[in-house]
C-alpha cells in the first residue's frame, strides 16, 4: 500500500480531541511501542498512529471487517465507519455547537458542506426548534 498526499491542503491539520479521546491514544501508544519491540527488525516505521502489527499501513477494507465486528458484538445497527463522521457532526449540532465549529472539526471548507452532507437533524433538534414558537 503506498500512502499518498492527504486529499486537500486544509486536511492536513491539528485537531481537538476529547480528554477521553487523548487518553485511549496514549494507552494505545504504549500498546504499539510494545508491538514495534516484538516486531524486531521486521518493524517498518511509517510514523503512523494506527498500524499493523509490523508498523505498516492498515488496509482500509480491514478497519471495515474490524468495525463491523465491533458492531455486532455491541448489538447496535451495522453503519458504516465513514459515517461516524456524520455521528459526530450530529451530535455537536445537538449540543448547539455553532454550523462553523462543526465545519472546522470535520475540516470542511464551507459550512454549508457541513450542514448538508453531514448533519441530520434529529427529533430532538426539529422538536426543540418548533417549540420556541410557542
Amino acid at each position: 500500500m503506498e500512502l499518498g498526499p492527504v486529499k486537500t491542503d486544509g486536511s492536513e491539520r491539528a485537531v481537538a480531541l476529547p480528554e477521553a479521546c487523548c487518553a485511549a491514544l496514549k494507552r494505545h501508544q504504549e500498546l504499539q511501542a510494545n508491538e514495534r519491540e516484538s516486531a524486531g527488525q521486521a518493524w517498518r516505521d511509517h510514523d503512523l498512529v494506527f498500524a499493523t502489527k509490523i508498523g505498516t499501513p492498515i488496509d482500509p477494507r480491514n478497519i471495515n471487517r474490524h468495525f463491523e465486528e465491533l458492531c455486532t458484538a455491541a448489538g447496535v445497527r451495522r453503519i458504516r465507519f465513514h459515517d461516524l463522521r456524520h455521528s459526530c457532526a450530529t451530535l455537536l449540532y445537538e449540543q448547539g455547537v455553532p454550523i462553523d465549529d462543526i465545519q472546522d472539526a470535520l475540516g470542511h471548507s464551507s459550512p454549508t458542506i457541513t450542514k448538508l452532507i453531514y448533519i441530520e437533524v434529529t427529533e430532538r433538534v426539529q422538536r426543540g426548534a418548533v417549540d420556541r414558537l410557542d
